[in-house]
């Protein structure tokens, strides 16, 4: 069966290189939706052989949509770029599992790594994304951060990904950071509206599941820096939204 590898890049020259030679294992063409990457991106990609579709950032739920009339095959392998099947899921999809039942949709466990180091604690393993659909009856969410597929049967699979996302502690903050902001962005044009003591209250409350309810505590100073760090992001979620409440009025 027929496989098209679809990515989404901004200035990913590090890694997408890897990245499209990894997806040639199982599928036969790699689409690329750059978002009008400054680097060295496109250049690699289209050397790689892949298929590049240059699109301003949509938001990352629309952008992996607007790869999808390009890609000529009806399933759909859809990772990040620095996102790698891991050898059990690149010989789960050869096999062609996936074909002898009726789902839609696949959620593969993904391991999170820090550089070299993979993160298997505090609520960070496992870490399940659907990474792997049939767009005849699966497609990306409208979401612009963090995504989700909306399948008709999804089904949990327990093979591997491997995620190389970060190099260091600042570069997890700063990303998650980032991602604060447009999460509140996404929950004020959702209509949520919330109280002050959210932040301080949905904070504290992560930080105590990944650092006690998921064991974090187990794992030394790491456990406690990535609790901290996963508190952190629930914390400026919903300040940063109290403040475009502000801004608004509301």
């Amino acid at each position: 069966m027929a496989i098209s590898g679809l990515v989404i890049t901004f200035n990913e020259e590090k890694m997408i290189g890897k990245c499209i030679d990894a997806l040639f294992k199982v599928c036969d063409e790699v689409i690329i939706v750059d978002s009008l990457s400054k680097d060295r991106t496109v250049a690699i990609a289209k050397d790689k052989g892949a298929i590049v579709v240059e699109q301003a950032f949509l938001g990352d739920g629309p952008q992996r949509s607007h790869g999808l009339p390009f890609c000529k095959n009806d399933w759909i392998l859809n990772l990040d770029a620095d996102e790698f099947l891991d050898a059990d899921a690149i010989d789960y999809i050869l096999k062609e599992k996936y074909l002898k039942s009726n789902f839609d949709a696949f959620s593969f466990r993904v391991k999170n790594f820090l550089g070299d180091k993979l993160i298997d604690f505090a609520g960070w393993y496992p870490d399940h994304k659907v990474r792997f659909f049939n767009k005849k009856t699966a497609s990306p969410s409208d979401s612009k951060v963090h995504q989700t597929i909306i399948a008709t049967n999804e089904k949990q699979v327990a093979v591997h990904i491997l995620h190389y996302g970060w190099d260091s502690l600042e570069q997890i903050i700063s990303k998650k950071n980032q991602y604060s902001g447009w999460h509140a962005q996404q929950l004020y044009d959702e209509g949520n509206r919330i109280w002050s003591y959210k932040p301080i209250l949905n904070g504290t409350v992560a930080f105590l599941r990944c650092y006690f309810f998921k064991k974090g505590f187990l794992n030394g100073l790491d456990g406690l820096t990535i609790s901290m760090i996963q508190g952190f992001f629930s914390y400026m979620k919903y300040a940063k939204l109290i403040k475009i409440q502000k801004k608004n009025k509301e």
